[in-house]
């Protein structure tokens, strides 16, 4: 990734973390954009200044943007941000994430509102704000970090999906493959690359781990470095070749997968 500037969202732990710091490794200077800026400021472990830090003593190129992915007016401003400080922006991974579980018909609407600020409204806001200037330079990159929760429930009946309390979730992750496939489909004759990617299994992020009483005690688990590493695949391609993909990380990798009795063809 020689010669990219990346954005990332939710990068100062998680998966946008790893996808940063292997992004850096390989060349790209990245903007990190979380709210965590110092170590000790947030409930969770991991901050982008220590992401910097492991980014910068490996030789590589890294700016902290602050924001606030539920705020409109904060969004507004990190493309614009991003590119004073690194130059114009070719990659952007869409990949800061909330989830609140519950049964759809308790969840209080300004959970709801949240999910939808941060995992639809600010990615699409995104990619007006960064897919323009990649549409003129004929080259870009655009990567939405999905999740098999996007998919339709397989029914009746439905004995894995009782309990799930992912239905708010679910409908953001749909209406970001919907992006992806939209989006790639009006950019495709200039040039520029739009993808979805998620997971195969559970990875055990620091988020995941805060809400660890709703997740299943036989999920199946994923290596922590195959996002990141699916991630680079599909943004190191040459531009415009591969787009419009809604896929998952051991596919797309080709690892064998057979941790867990759940059926990969299921919902997680």
């Amino acid at each position: 990734m020689e010669g990219h500037v990346a954005i990332v969202t939710g990068a100062s732990r998680g998966i946008g973390q790893r996808i940063a710091e292997l992004f850096a490794e390989e060349g790209a200077a990245v903007a990190l954009v979380a709210r965590t800026v110092e170590p000790g400021t947030s409930s969770l472990p991991g901050s982008m200044d220590e992401v910097i830090d492991r980014i910068k003593s490996k030789g590589g190129q890294a700016v902290a943007i602050p924001a606030d992915l539920t705020n409109p007016d904060e969004v507004e401003t990190i493309v614009e941000r991003a590119e004073a400080a690194l130059g114009p922006v070719d990659t952007l991974v869409n990949n800061a994430g909330v989830n609140f579980y519950g049964p759809a018909l308790a969840i209080p609407d300004r959970r709801f509102g949240v999910m939808m600020q941060m995992m639809v409204r600010a990615p699409f806001r995104l990619c007006q704000l960064a897919v323009p200037g990649m549409i003129e330079r004929r080259r870009g990159w655009v990567l939405n970090i999905t999740s098999k929760q996007a998919r339709h429930p397989m029914g009746p009946p439905y004995p894995d999906w009782a309990s799930d309390g992912s239905v708010p979730y679910g409908m953001c992750k749909a209406a970001l493959d919907r992006l992806t496939t939209g989006l790639a489909a009006e950019v495709y004759p200039h040039g520029v690359s739009v993808n979805a990617l998620g997971t195969m299994g559970l990875v055990m992020t620091p988020g995941v781990a805060a809400v660890s009483p709703h997740t299943p005690d036989n999920a199946p688990v994923e290596p922590d470095d195959a996002m990141a590493e699916a991630a680079l695949q599909l943004c190191s391609a040459p531009s415009g070749s591969v787009t419009g993909q809604i896929t998952y990380s051991m596919d797309l990798l080709g690892r064998p997968f057979t941790e867990g009795p759940w059926s990969l063809s299921g919902t997680f």
